[in-house]
């Protein structure tokens, strides 16, 4: 009786090991096509800031404006308040965008904001801590997060935290469940927002604690919160961006105030 041949191993048969160099080839073309694809994704098409509300908040003597590699620091350049806000942009939308429409609570409140800067522009690649944030600022004792749009949703992932001690969001609403704490929440919306809609803001709220604030601004719609020009899916808004800016900075002194 013939003994049994013993079967060969990939590393001794040519034709296994050359499908399976093709196949192991063929999974790291794809993964580099595929980091590719995000990375061009990720810094093409992006928002910027429109430059005419921008050169009026860097020619305001009551404001600097301090850039970092991973943000943009608004300090009054008289008393700080000691309260200070972390804020995230939307998607694929430059930080500067959102600096004229912050900059009257840090004229009006001493506040000072911290607008990051997301890995890839886009919040929900970006896991840094909020220290990494934070440091910028020493001298601030009371941390407040918020967002607006998907920079919100990340906001509110950071709200979990117990040294934060508020959160407002522009145009946004949490996906994690913050009904139980006791944080200060601001939720600021738009009537004409045709993305983060005032259906799925409403159909959110039960997320938010008890308290929390919502105002919605007739006649804004989602880019009305930051200076970045039209946003495809948006709907129509009927008020200027100065006027939207004094609204939000009302709701931002009241917050503020009360903090």
């Amino acid at each position: 009786m013939m003994a049994a041949r013993p079967k060969k191993s990939p590393r001794s048969n040519p034709r296994a090991r050359r499908i399976l160099t093709w196949v192991l080839l063929s999974l790291v073309t794809i993964l580099v096509a595929a980091v590719v694809g995000l990375l061009v994704w990720a810094n093409v098409g992006v928002m910027q800031a429109e430059p005419g509300p921008l050169a009026v908040v860097q020619a305001n003597p009551a404001i600097s404006i301090t850039d970092y590699s991973d943000s943009v620091v608004l300090a009054p350049t008289g008393e700080a308040s000691g309260s200070g806000l972390i804020f995230i942009p939307g998607a694929k939308v430059d930080p500067n965008a959102y600096l004229y429409k912050l900059s009257g609570a840090v004229e009006e409140t001493g506040v000072t904001v911290v607008v990051t800067k997301p890995i890839l522009n886009l919040a929900f690649f970006d896991l840094r801590a909020l220290t990494t944030f934070t440091d910028h600022v020493p001298g601030i004792s009371t941390w407040s997060v918020g967002g607006h749009s998907l920079g919100g949703v990340r906001a509110c992932q950071y709200g979990e935290q117990p040294d934060v001690s508020g959160l407002v969001l522009f145009g946004s609403y949490c996906a994690n469940d913050l009904s139980n704490t006791k944080m200060r929440v601001l939720s600021l919306s738009g009537s004409d927002d045709g993305l983060s809609t005032p259906q799925k803001i409403r159909e959110s709220s039960h997320l938010l604690p008890p308290g929390t604030i919502f105002f919605q601004i007739d006649g804004a719609n989602h880019a009305s919160f930051g200076d970045y020009g039209a946003q495809p899916g948006d709907g129509t808004a009927s008020l200027s961006s100065p006027t939207v800016r004094s609204i939000i900075t009302e709701h931002l002194t009241d917050f503020f105030a009360a903090g």
